[in-house]
């Protein structure tokens, strides 16, 4: 068709030209956007995280990294080895604890006794968290509030529970009323540690207290009140260890299986009465006198290759960290126990976790364990056994740090 004079074609040229950088510009976003979206939208390789308690976030990491982590020290000992090692990589350079400065160091708080016996795992906890890059001076740094109660020292004192009570009843109100941290949470962000039944018991009177801050005590027990998902399960260990660790020593161990000690509860009471006469198993009912020899008792432990631990008074048992340190796979016979670290490490690639009813098949069960299987837990057991030693000053992932790691995924559950 012809066009006048009036220049509409040149018009119309310039508007087809228009429309069509509109759209090809159009259609050049779209495709950006697209690209960009199916980029960041994809999901790259996650770390699981079921075994964790409330989720803590895991720190970024490059698939190069997975060799790395995945060595023969983090092995499938540990229910999820890549999260454990970035997240404790995670909880070393930032996790900060205040400890509140109230209380006499002289007699009730702060400084427990002694770092042996069977409250050395309290006492070393006392000395670490102090002496540790985790401890801060400023509280709004804090992630978490420790409340320094030692009661063993009022019990050395010969404090009644009834007086302990209320003396730690009215030391944590007078926190409570001094500073505006409890409040925040109702305790969600405080914990406190213990390890006996006299530091449980001192705590009686204060139902907010055990029901709403993180308890890490030794007698982690599901029918007294142990809330796994909130509260942590210190692990009992007597220290100074009378003789060197075991381990590579797998032709040493002749004996099947040893226990010694006092029938102070149930499950002892039917071991000795049931195996104490047996060939293959080295049971007795009483503790080994010194006067049989020169530590005799601990030196059972490197000729057995199991070393049965039955709960005593309470669910825990320090012969769970001897049998560890000594190389002597431990025999679980504790019902209702949420064993150290358990929601870090898999306990039965390094130990036998029956239930107190198994005790009548004991000797059956431990024979049928392969010599290739009793190989593969004890070495799993050596590679566990700095996760049951305690250091002053604490040393990487020491028991110190595992019970701090075990504090630091609970953080992450808090919100407020």
């Amino acid at each position: 068709m012809l066009m006048n004079s009036s220049g509409k074609q040149p018009q119309q040229q310039s508007f087809f030209s228009l429309r069509g950088s509109l759209l090809t510009l159009a259609i050049l976003t779209l495709l950006c956007f697209t690209y960009l979206s199916l980029k960041y939208s994809t999901p790259s390789p996650q770390v699981p995280i079921a075994n964790l308690v409330g989720n803590p976030q895991v720190v970024e990491h490059n698939r190069d990294d997975d060799d790395a982590v995945d060595d023969d020290e983090f092995g499938d000992v540990y229910h999820s080895p890549r999260v454990f090692k970035l997240n404790y990589a995670e909880m070393v350079k930032n996790f900060k604890v205040y400890i509140y400065p109230d209380g006499d160091p002289k007699t009730f708080y702060q400084t427990p006794r002694k770092l042996t016996g069977k409250y050395a795992s309290e006492g070393y906890f006392f000395q670490n968290i102090r002496e540790s890059r985790f401890r801060t001076l400023d509280p709004d740094q804090a992630h978490l509030f420790f409340i320094p109660i030692s009661c063993h020292k009022m019990r050395g004192k010969g404090t009644s529970y009834e007086n302990m009570t209320i003396i730690v009843q009215n030391y944590v109100e007078s926190l409570i009323a001094k500073y505006p941290y409890w409040n925040r949470t109702l305790g969600a962000d405080h914990f406190f540690v213990t390890c006996h039944d006299v530091g449980v018991r001192s705590t009686e009177g204060l139902p907010f207290l055990v029901k709403n801050s993180i308890r890490a005590v030794c007698s982690p027990s599901y029918d007294v009140g142990f809330i796994p998902h909130k509260d942590v399960a210190l692990p009992q260990v007597l220290q100074p260890f009378a003789l060197p660790s075991g381990g590579n020593d797998i032709e040493n161990r002749t004996t099947l299986g040893f226990w010694a000690g006092h029938r102070n509860s149930k499950i002892r009471v039917i071991l000795a009465r049931v195996w104490e006469n047996d060939t293959e198993l080295d049971i007795s009912n009483n503790r080994i006198s010194r006067a049989t020899g020169h530590l005799v008792y601990q030196k059972r432990f490197y000729r057995s290759k199991f070393c049965i631990c039955p709960g005593g008074s309470q669910v825990n048992s320090a012969r769970i960290a001897d049998s560890i340190h000594y190389g002597c796979i431990p025999v679980i016979l504790s019902d209702y126990y949420d064993l150290p670290f358990n929601d870090i490490i898999n306990w039965r690639k390094f130990a036998v976790v029956l239930k107190e009813s198994d005790v009548y098949q004991l000797k059956q069960i431990l024979k049928n364990i392969s010599q290739a299987e009793f190989v593969t837990l004890h070495n799993n057991l050596v590679k566990v056994q700095k996760h049951f030693q305690w250091n002053s000053p604490p040393v990487g992932y020491d028991a110190f740090h595992m019970v701090m790691y075990d504090l630091w995924l609970r953080h992450h559950a808090i919100k407020y």
